[in-house]
């Protein structure tokens, strides 16, 4: 039952309130008091009586436009529009009112706008930035909104701040929006004329200049031949004066301000100072008479001067120079090769220029012949050859050789640029490893093998034991690594020794390494792609020497050669064992390596078979060690990629899917269990039966019972070297065709 409205009986309307908080909705925008929060509520959360009610439904029906927020939707969408305001001028009697043009741009990310003005010359205002960037309110009734985009169109007015703007017109990327939105654009405005402006016009038209006849203006020449500086090379025969000699130079001439630059190319041990000006930068004269009275060189000459001492003085200038000295100087037409120009009482003769100077002359004045001329006086060489004294023995020979190219002793300087390109980057190592044998017929050292790797950052050699069990040979470091002479050679002499390089290691050389001599009998794949990698480096993997060595061998024997080839091909001589002895029947001279690079080169790979079940057990074996279970973890991983929901994901999305999961498993095996997968079409993997053929706990594949294998199965046998690659056979027809030609071609 309500209570009657009767005095003392008025309900009190915060009764029965919980919330009393009071809402921000004034803050500072660019240093600009404004309200920020009109749609917050006011104490308590009640709507305050000036503040409009949020629409609940967008007038644009949904699924139309991009969710993205408007400062990301919009960023860096500006509109803009020209327009202009008046502004009365009562203290000037030529004008009585000033147009401003003006720029104002419209930010559609969060709906400020910034108006800036064009900076003019003379203008008598401050220009620029008038209204910095924020959100404008209108004016009074409706000061509790903004000014939005609907507000904006050619042709309207616009009230900011009690100042009344006109738009004008808008540019291409404001019309095309305004268009798309769907707002019909008025057409283009015409701006009215302003007062002052055509005043300061007139004004600046009726000026004459004092001297109208003079027009000379150096800053075009500066802004265009800035930087742009004519070399040549000149020399000046001092030899007619007592101890004069023929001196160089090299001679600049800068185009900017048409001044001359000389300097002077002094050889070592000239006994002259290092002073390398010889003419500072300044005009250079052709005619030198002498120095001038004081007042002579100058822009106006001074008629009289009349007046009282000091400051009230008064002077009388001739205008029309009449007494004025006019020096010429040098330009660029008068420098030409074998031109001679007179430099303050020097005759210097310019004998050559540089590229750029070529091109200047090529393109402004046509000359096509510049043809260096020759000294009249060659300067005779008195160079003596340097002989250093022997090598004492003491430290290495590059450091006792340094030891006399300085009275100061200094340390030997390595390559630091070859260190640097050939030192270890990433997974390129930059060695090159090679497998020998002891060339010697003694039992317990003839079947020792050494791993020789040489680096290619200094060219040292570092040669390694592999460890046997039960050979009575205690493996490990054989040769510290350093650098190895080349044997018979003399100990002490001037000349530096010689030193084992990369060209002289290869399969089939002979190597003397401090009195042990070794035998190279193959080589790890990287040295071999190495090697082919650079041909012109390593002429024993270069195919196309080797084919030219064996048709210079034959001569006029390949019809002969070819037949024979084609006859042992038939008998299955289609392998690498087959083709050494045949090409060693040929050119016994042919190395190992030779053989090798042409095997490599022509070589047939054949598509190795992987046994998938072995792989599954190993990749479960490892599983079952690291007691992983993670498996319905990784099929949701998978299902999520699975965007199609097909069963089918791709190959890296697995590999990717493994890795991230922590799957105990190394990369190769990784990649491994993915090639052997079933896959569609497309490539892409079925996971459910992948993750399937993995879980060792649900469906257990039996252990693999692993062999142990020699290491030296990789390396060739002891009697020779073979081609490592299993499955691998050559390709005699592309062989028979590069060294001998095509049937139809051969002579």
């Amino acid at each position: 039952m309500a209570l009657p409205f009767l005095p003392g009986n008025t309900l009190n309307k915060n009764l029965g309130k919980t919330k009393f908080h009071k809402s921000q909705h004034f803050d500072l925008c660019n240093n600009v008091a404004m309200l920020v929060g009109e749609y917050k509520p006011g104490i308590g959360g009640e709507r305050l009586p000036f503040q409009k009610s949020r629409p609940s439904n967008s007038k644009f029906p949904k699924g139309e436009g991009s969710n993205l927020p408007a400062w990301v939707a919009f960023d860096r969408q500006v509109l803009s529009f020209d327009a202009y305001f008046l502004e009365t001028s009562i203290e000037r009697r030529e004008e009585q009112y000033t147009v401003r043009n003006c720029k104002i741009y419209f930010y559609l990310e969060d709906d400020s706008i910034q108006i800036i003005e064009p900076r003019l010359k003379c203008a008598g205002t401050t220009q620029g930035n008038i209204v910095r960037r924020h959100r404008i309110p209108k004016p009074p009734p409706n000061d509790g909104d903004f000014y939005t985009i609907h507000d904006f169109n050619v042709g309207e007015e616009v009230s900011l701040y009690s100042k009344v703007f006109k738009i004008t017109d808008c540019d291409q990327f404001t019309y095309n929006f305004l268009k798309k939105m769907g707002i019909r654009i008025g057409p283009k405005q015409v701006t009215p004329d302003d007062p002052y402006q055509d005043f300061r016009k007139g004004l600046e038209e009726t000026m004459n200049p004092h001297r109208p006849y003079e027009r000379y203006d150096p800053l075009k020449q500066f802004l265009e031949h800035d930087r742009h500086v004519l070399r040549f090379y000149c020399y000046w025969d001092d030899t007619d004066n007592l101890f004069g000699d023929p001196r160089q130079f090299v001679l600049h001439y800068f185009l900017s301000d048409d001044t001359v630059e000389i300097r002077e190319v002094i050889p070592d041990n000239s006994g002259r100072d290092a002073v390398g000006m010889f003419l500072r930068r300044a005009p250079l004269p052709k005619n030198v008479e002498g120095l001038k009275q004081h007042g002579a060189d100058t822009n106006r000459t001074v008629l009289n001067v009349f007046g009282p001492i000091g400051d009230g003085r008064r002077y009388i200038l001739d205008s029309l120079k009449t007494g004025a000295v006019h020096t010429d100087y040098y330009k660029d037409h008068d420098l030409t090769i074998g031109a001679v120009i007179n430099v303050w009482g020097r005759k210097f003769v310019l004998c050559d220029c540089d590229e750029f100077t070529r091109e200047y002359y090529r393109t402004k004045y046509g000359i096509n012949d510049f043809t260096p001329v020759k000294w009249k006086i060659q300067q005779q060489s008195t160079n003596t050859e340097k002989k250093p004294p022997p090598y004492n023995g003491f430290g290495t020979e590059e450091d006792s050789l340094a030891n006399c190219m300085n009275l100061i002793p200094k340390p030997p300087k390595g390559d630091f640029v070859k260190f640097m390109v050939k030192d270890r980057q990433g997974l390129e190592s930059n060695i090159l490893r090679f497998l020998a044998r002891m060339d010697t017929q003694h039992p317990i050292d003839k079947d020792r093998r050494f791993i020789i790797s040489y680096f290619r950052s200094d060219d040292t050699i570092l040669v390694f034991e592999p460890p046997v069990r039960n050979s009575g040979v205690i493996g490990g470091k054989f040769l510290e690594r350093g650098r190895i002479k080349k044997p018979d050679q003399m100990r002490y002499c001037p000349q530096l020794s010689e030193y084992y390089m990369a060209p002289d290691l290869y399969v089939g050389a002979h190597l003397n390494v401090n009195k042990h001599k070794f035998i190279v009998i193959d080589a790890d794949e990287y040295a071999f792609h190495y090697m082919e990698q650079h041909p012109e480096e390593f002429p024993k993997s270069n195919p196309k020497l080797i084919m030219e060595k064996i048709r210079a061998k034959l001569n006029q024997k390949r019809e002969e050669a070819r037949t024979f080839f084609t006859s042992q091909k038939d008998f299955g001589g289609a392998n690498y064992g087959q083709l050494h002895n045949l090409l060693q029947k040929v050119d016994p001279s042919l190395t190992d390596q030779e053989v090798i690079t042409l095997a490599r080169y022509f070589a047939l790979m054949r598509p190795k078979c992987i046994d998938s079940l072995k792989l599954l057990s190993i990749a479960q074996v490892e599983l079952r060690k690291r007691n992983f279970d993670g498996f319905n973890v990784l099929l949701d991983r998978l299902t999520q990629e699975d965007k199609t929901k097909s069963g089918y994901i791709a190959k890296q999305a697995v590999r990717n899917a493994l890795l991230s999961n922590h799957v105990p498993l190394t990369v190769d095996v990784i990649d491994g269990v993915i090639d052997v997968a079933t896959v569609n079409e497309k490539g892409e993997v079925a996971y459910p039966e992948f993750l399937h053929r993995l879980n060792w706990r649900d469906y257990p594949l039996p252990p693999w019972q692993c062999h142990s294998v020699n290491a030296d199965e990789d390396w060739p046998a002891p009697h020779g070297v073979g081609f490592k690659y299993e499955g691998a056979c050559v390709d005699y027809d592309a062989l028979l065709d590069a060294m001998f030609g095509k049937p139809d071609d051969a002579q």
